[in-house]
């Protein structure tokens, strides 16, 4: 249960060489944060063979899970208390903290650890101007799986993710957290936004009677604009449906762009199927509009599906699932009259 004292020397020709490589594919992500953390969390399992990985940033007495990997995957938005959690620990010191077994040290939430299946992790500080803001997090199923040379590894990923950090929140924590949750492309919420709060919207809604909705949509023919068009088409055509669908929701709905050329809204009034109904044509008679850049009419429009929370399922995962099958098969139906139709 003891922590690593520390780095004291740089890891083996190999391991740099991996390091640098990881460091390339992280730059290649360009400056939106959001990205640059999922990008983190990638390389920071693969280079340490975890098998999973966060980027925790720290928000008022908690701490949230703002991008993950590999086992993680699916607690993206994951809400710990600093006061009995091993990374509230490590940014309360600014000290790099190891569990070898998460059953036996009194330092971790253990209920947490038991969830993600992390018997062993590895937390390494987040530095923001001397103030630790957040940590990277690997974990494994196995019990002492870290080495000193992972630590070594690890350490400098996070400086790599801290220089981001110190470029994007130059001023003040409140715009860290803003560039955090916010896609640089569109302005809307990101994907790590989206499931923080679809979190939690279920854990509030199952104590209250309040039914929402998860809309999932899924733009059409993103890739012939890229290649017919060029890139600048398909940014343009992006910004141009992420600006129509965040004018058909409700001003209280959270709009997102789940990543790509996906996206989703947690609708607050989506009550019943009727209502889901409703916001799909609504959404419908938006995007498909034309569309126009330079002159040329770019083919434009999008598949959506839906569920609603509690009447299709109160878990939040399952939600999700049940609007991605809805949507791939409004998708597949208008695939299907289209080619019968040429």
């Amino acid at each position: 249960m003891s922590d690593f004292s520390g780095c004291k020397l740089l890891p083996h020709s190999s391991r740099m060489l991996e390091i640098i490589k990881a460091q390339s594919e992280i730059s290649k992500v360009g400056p939106d944060l959001g990205s640059i953390m999922n990008a983190v969390c990638e390389q920071a399992q693969l280079l340490v063979n975890a098998d999973g990985a966060t980027v925790e940033l720290a928000e008022g007495d908690e701490m949230v899970y703002r991008a993950v990997s590999g086992s993680l995957s699916a607690y993206l938005g994951l809400r710990l208390k600093k006061g009995t959690s091993l990374s509230g620990m490590c940014v309360g010191s600014c000290a790099i903290m190891y569990c070898k077994d998460s059953s036996c040290d009194e330092r971790v939430d253990r209920d947490a650890c038991l969830k993600v299946g992390a018997v062993s992790m590895l937390v390494i500080p987040l530095k923001h101007e001397e103030e630790c803001v957040g940590v990277l997090k690997v974990t494994s199923s196995a019990s002492d799986f870290f080495t000193e040379d992972d630590l070594c590894v690890l350490s400098l990923i996070a400086d790599t993710l801290g220089s981001s950090i110190h470029y994007a929140s130059r001023n003040s924590a409140d715009e860290l957290l803003k560039k955090a949750t916010t896609d640089f492309m569109t302005g809307l919420s990101n994907r790590a936004a989206f499931y923080d709060e679809l979190r939690r919207k279920v854990t509030f809604s199952r104590r209250s009677p309040l039914n929402f909705g998860v809309v999932v949509l899924d733009m059409d023919g993103l890739k012939y604009i890229n290649d017919t068009f060029g890139h600048m088409a398909g940014d343009a055509a992006i910004n141009e449906f992420a600006f129509r669908i965040r004018s058909a929701s409700g001003e209280t709905d959270t709009v997102a762009r789940l990543g790509g050329d996906e996206f989703g809204i947690i609708g607050a009034n989506l009550k019943n199927k009727t209502d889901g109904d409703i916001l799909a044509d609504r959404l419908y008679a938006e995007i498909e509009k034309p569309f126009s850049f330079e002159n040329s009419i770019l083919p434009f429009g999008g598949s959506i599906g839906y569920a609603v929370f509690p009447q299709d399922s109160d878990d939040m995962q399952t939600l999700i699932d049940i609007a991605d099958k809805a949507m791939y098969k409004i998708k597949k139906e208008r695939k299907a009259r289209k080619a019968a139709s040429l």
